[in-house]
């Protein structure tokens, strides 16, 4: 008699940054300090809520990516990258350089690309689990990582009110916030700009008009094909057919005069290339060598103390119960 099937099994990839950001601004009030009396709310709250994920998800193996903190290549091809932020505090700071320390003295695996961000990480997640027939779960604030949706991974987004209040994000769950699917998610990105990256989109192209553009042409590969070949008539036939089967303005010449406006090429381009995620990072999982960081379950004293340096007993306790057991993929 055959087997069961078993579930596929689970990598919960984490945005480590996104979640430090996020409790550092949330948690300062508590002024939570670790044992030696170093600032730790952002990293508590972090890990607190990583603890949450594990127990919503039963992953096998977790692996924590983290942002290059001396060089970057996006600033390097585009130095206003991500300006405009406010600078970050010192205790923020702090945190951010030790995490990586404290998710590794946990036995979790964490990877920090050089030049590149914890956004990479995430998107070599989504295409590793792909590969090796895995489910995958994205834990981030980052938008950039909707395009790696698909039939195996889906994204936490996370949002105020925490892990109850984060939407979990599949490809129907997608098109009905954006009218677009994964793989078109990142063309309609580079349209629209990025206000949190301080990327301009494409001037007079936004969140209502793109994904029309995208739904009815497929492709801005197709897109700029027939502005090539024919200079946009096809372009403007469909968005006007599409316009009157819905009652609405004709919007192909207006939208053709935009998309062949100086620089709106250029601009979709450069703005492609900055929010493409690297999907090729060597992530060091090695599922089938047991005890290898990443991999669940983790040792019970090895958890005890470096989540019990944090000082918060409820915290320990989360952790022994969904870091020390097996994963549910390990039933039966």
């Amino acid at each position: 008699m055959p087997a069961p099937d078993r579930p596929r099994q689970l990598l919960l990839a984490v945005d480590a940054p996104s979640l430090l950001h996020r409790h550092h601004h949330a948690r300062a009030h508590s002024d939570l300090r670790d044992r030696n009396g170093r600032p730790a709310w952002a990293l508590h709250g972090m890990l607190r809520q990583i603890l949450e994920a594990i127990d919503m998800f039963a992953p096998d193996a977790v692996i924590f990516g983290l942002d290059d903190r001396t060089s970057s290549v996006r600033e390097e091809l585009y130095p206003a990258y991500k300006a405009g932020r406010a600078e970050k505090h010192p205790a923020l700071v702090e945190q951010l350089e030790r995490a990586g320390a404290l998710l590794d003295a946990l036995g979790l695996a964490t990877l920090t690309p050089p030049g590149l961000e914890a956004d990479d990480v995430n998107a070599s997640a989504a295409t590793w689990a792909q590969t090796h027939d895995w489910d995958c779960v994205l834990v981030t604030s980052d938008r950039d990582s909707f395009a790696h949706i698909s039939d195996h991974t889906r994204v936490l987004r996370l949002i105020n009110g925490g892990m109850a209040a984060s939407p979990l994000l599949t490809p129907r769950a997608l098109h009905a916030m954006y009218g677009v699917s994964p793989a078109q998610y990142l063309e309609f990105a580079a349209l629209r700009g990025d206000s949190s990256d301080n990327l301009p989109g494409v001037t007079g192209l936004g969140e209502k008009t793109v994904p029309v553009l995208l739904r009815e042409m497929g492709s801005m590969q197709a897109v700029w094909a027939d502005i090539d070949h024919c200079a946009g008539q096809h372009l403007v036939a469909t968005l006007d057919s599409w316009s009157a089967e819905h009652g609405e303005r004709r919007i192909g010449a207006g939208l053709l005069r935009r998309l062949t406006a100086d620089g709106a090429r250029e601009r979709y381009a450069f703005n492609l290339s900055l929010m493409s995620g690297r999907t090729d990072l060597d992530l060091g999982l090695t599922p089938d060598v047991p005890g290898t960081p990443g991999l669940l379950p983790l040792d019970p004293l090895r958890v005890s103390r470096v989540v019990g340096h944090l000082g918060v007993e409820s915290t320990t306790a989360l952790a022994l119960r969904v870091l020390t057991e097996p994963p549910a993929s390990a039933a039966g």
